[in-house]
């Protein structure tokens, strides 16, 4: 008999450090031989203990993917009481669980409101300070939707804009000039999802991350798509990325307009696209503030420092 672990299942996880819970679990059916390889696990034995095995293992796996952490006592809970197992206590406006069961909130009000609207606009604007939380709490949604099968990819965006250095001097190739810019982005994915499973979702382009120029040409379907930094674009920019969106979509889009990097005759892509597509059902609008910033407290003094 052959049971598959979920594509997202994360087998660091479910498979324990060194594999300690594989070893309990071969403990806890001692009349069943099993090898786990991978995503696969192969059991044999008699037809009702393997079968009892593998509803055990399922349970054990929707715990372990739904809070991104497994232990031997929770295991033991699983198999000996033969019961559902119990989800970790739900933090209030908990988003997911990341690495190690860490709990990632909607910590301000606009971020619940973030979180809210996603469920019903397909298309969101997320402005605001540094530090408000807006790229993370979407990287967060769009990680929740994919481990919820909701969509099939997640694709991060940022538009490579030269602030203080020029590309060209930078050294290495096109994807080491453009590594720094979308590094913020790698940052919040580290926080949800482990590194070996986050590295084999980029080289199967599950999690796409790449700057804004690479996405001309493409349709967007069954993805949340994020373009971070957005009032570095230009109007013709914008428009081409808001039109990328296919079926089963959802874009959010995230900048600070007190942030342009453009050059002074320019004018930001965001700001027009803001004003263009105001009151349009289906489209979300949502401005942060100093509040929202939940970062070292001083940023928020630094932020209040220059608006005055």
């Amino acid at each position: 008999m052959i049971f598959e672990l979920s594509e997202h299942t994360d087998t660091t996880v479910f498979y324990g450090i060194n594999n300690a819970n594989i070893q309990l679990i071969k403990e806890l059916f001692p009349q069943v031989r099993f090898a786990a390889r991978g995503n696969t696990i192969k059991i044999e034995g008699d037809e009702q203990s393997a079968e009892r095995m593998v509803e055990n293992l399922k349970k054990i796996e929707r715990y372990a993917l739904i809070n991104n952490a497994l232990t031997e006592e929770n295991i033991i809970e699983i198999v000996k009481n033969n019961a559902e197992p119990q989800d970790m206590p739900k933090h209030e406006n908990l988003i997911l669980y990341g690495i190690s069961g860490k709990s990632i909130v909607a910590r301000t009000e606009n971020q619940r409101r973030l979180v809210a609207d996603f469920a019903t606009n397909d298309l969101l604007f997320a402005i605001g300070p540094a530090g408000s939380g807006k790229t993370y709490t979407a990287i967060a949604l769009a990680v929740k939707s994919l481990k919820n099968k909701e969509i099939r990819k997640i694709i991060l965006s940022r538009p490579a804009v030269e602030a203080g250095e020029k590309l060209g001097f930078l050294p290495g190739d096109m994807k080491e000039k453009i590594d720094p810019y979308l590094q913020p982005l790698y940052d919040a994915l580290q926080d949800m999802i482990p590194a070996a499973k986050l590295k084999d979702y980029i080289e199967n382009g599950i999690v796409q991350i790449a700057p804004l120029a690479f996405m001309r040409g493409r349709t967007l379907s069954d993805a949340v798509v994020i373009l971070d930094e957005a009032q570095n674009t230009t109007t013709q920019q914008i428009k081409m990325f808001l039109t990328r969106m296919g079926l089963n979509t959802k874009i959010i889009v995230t900048g600070d307009v007190t942030q342009i990097d453009l050059p002074p005759s320019q004018k930001s892509g965001l700001i027009d696209a803001l004003h263009k597509l105001k009151n349009i059902k289906g489209i979300s609008q949502i401005e942060f503030n100093k509040k929202d910033i939940v970062r070292h407290p001083l940023v928020q003094k630094i932020v209040e420092a220059y608006e005055n």
